[in-house]
Formats: C-alpha cells, structure tokens, sequence
C-alpha cells in the first residue's frame, strides 16, 4: 500500500472517531464547542494519529486498541495550530483553506478552543477505560513521553526560539533547535507513543524513536520549502510568511537545493533505522518517502 493509500485510510479511521470524544456543538456554552469543532473538522491529513496507528501496527498492536491516544495527538496538533495562527504569534488568515479560528471566532474563544482540545487530549490519554487493552503504566508512560514532547523541553521551547530568533541572524545549531523541538519533538512523540502502546521492546523503541527524530526534522524542512514554493490554494495555508516575518528557515540559511538535499538524507537515514523491522513497518518507510514527495 503506498503512502498516499495508507494515509487517506488512517484519516478515514480517525476521523469516524474524532467527534466521538468532545461535547457536541450545540452544548452549552456553544460557543467554545463550536470553535473546537471548526478546527478538529477542518481537515487535514492527520498525520499525526496515523503515525501513531503506523507505530503500533509496526511492533504488532492493534490500532483499535489505541485509536483514543491516536484521536488525542490530533487533538494536540489542532490546539498548536490554532494557537499559532492567533496575531501574537504568526498572524496568519488562512488555515486548510479556511479562515482561522480567531478569524471566526474571535480571539479570545480561539485561545480558550485551543486550551480545551488539549485539556481533551490528556483526558483521553489517561483514560484506561477506553483503551482497556493497554496496561495502565504504558499509558502512563506514553501520555508523559508525550507531556515531555510538547512542553517547555518540546515543542513549546521550539516555538519560543523560533519567536525570539525572527528578524535576527542565527546560526545552525539553533536553526536546528528550532525546527527539532517545536516541530520534530511531536511526531517522534507519536511514533513513540503507538510503540510504547504496543508492547514495543527495547530495541524496536530506540529504532522507532531515532526514525522519529529523523523523519520529524526532514518534515518542517520540507514545510519551509513549501512557504516559498507551493500554490497556496494546494497548500491551504498562507504562503510567503516565513520570508514576511523573517523566519528561522532551512532555506533562508543553506538555499533550496541544499535544504532538499538535506531532507533527503535525513528521510533515507530514518528509513535505514527501520531495519530491524518487517514489511508491517512498511506504512511507516512510506510515510518518510512521502514527506519528499510533498515537495520535489
């Protein structure tokens, strides 16, 4: 199955479940459920959960057992995006095609959308009584590898060099800072998460997280790519602003070519650490070829 299959299959797994788990829109205050749902439903790849399912698949697990978790990094992903378009951060208009929530909304419920779907996603991962397949301490191990991703030591630490560093020169390492913590930190994260779920052993974690930090990085280089070559009627998204707000960026630092050939062999790298794996991690060899694809 290629990539693009797999991928359009595991957002028609997730997405039949991904209202399941949050209050429906004309509960009260309907507003802030409203806002919620505007976002989680506004498309998507979902890439996220499915490299959770992927994850799992590849040491043995069941997606079924773990679709909640799964559900629970979209969630997360929804509240970074909804945040990041906000004005105080990048001030963007366009998001899946689609106005941005603080754009239909208002700033303040935005914020308070985004708060709520991640306060959800921890609900969810803690919850042994939806996923009563999974030993409550694997929970509890994949819910704080995940607190640590997206944290000040994570993701949020990533974005706030990534704030500090615009309009100012910088140099490789903490361009690679940037892009590893606020980008890399939860898709390695949910790979790690759909392993831990499963049962994963020593060896096959290490593996899975080293093919994270790979393919986690080679996925915001190719996103600064995009900003500068992509139709932004495909893309969804504003184009151009990272340029606009000088951003910390691949591209502005090493050029285009460079920055592709970069991508190229960090995706081959987390390829190679997959080797002690079957064909059932052939979704996940996919995904990372996929990634490139997205842009040469």
């Amino acid at each position: 199955m290629s990539a693009a299959q797999y991928l359009s299959e595991g957002r028609e797994f997730v997405d039949a479940s991904i209202c399941k788990y949050l209050p429906e829109e004309a509960t009260y205050p309907e507003s802030i459920h409203k806002s919620m749902l505007y976002s989680v439903l506004a498309g998507g790849k979902r890439l996220r959960p499915v490299l959770v399912i992927a994850s799992a698949e590849a040491v043995g697990g069941n997606r079924q057992d773990i679709l909640p978790f799964a559900v629970a990094a979209e969630y997360i992903h929804t509240y970074t995006l909804i945040h990041d378009d906000l004005p105080a951060l990048d001030n963007d208009d366009l998001r899946r095609g689609k106005p941005t929530n603080h754009k239909v909304f208002g700033e303040a419920i935005a914020v308070l959308a985004g708060d709520a779907l991640l306060t959800q996603a921890f609900y969810l991962m803690t919850h042994s009584g939806l996923m009563g397949a999974i030993p409550p301490e694997r929970l509890l191990q994949a819910a704080h590898d995940m607190t640590d991703a997206i944290g000040t030591s994570g993701m949020i630490g990533g974005q706030v060099v990534d704030i500090e560093s615009e309009g100012k020169p910088i140099d490789a390492e903490t361009l690679e800072y940037i892009h590893v913590h606020k980008t890399g930190c939860l898709i390695k994260a949910c790979i790690r998460a759909g392993a831990i779920l499963s049962q994963a052993n020593t060896d096959q974690l290490e593996a899975l997280s080293n093919y994270g930090e790979q393919i986690g990085l080679a996925f915001q280089i190719v996103d600064d790519i995009l900003d500068i070559t992509a139709d932004e009627s495909l893309l969804g998204k504003d184009i151009g602003s990272d340029v606009d707000k000088g951003k910390a960026t691949y591209p502005a630092l090493y050029g285009l070519d460079k920055s592709k050939r970069k991508a190229e062999k960090l995706v081959e790298e987390g390829i190679t650490c997959l080797e002690i794996f079957d064909n059932r991690a052939e979704p996940l060899r996919e995904i990372g070829r996929f990634f490139l694809q997205r842009t040469f």
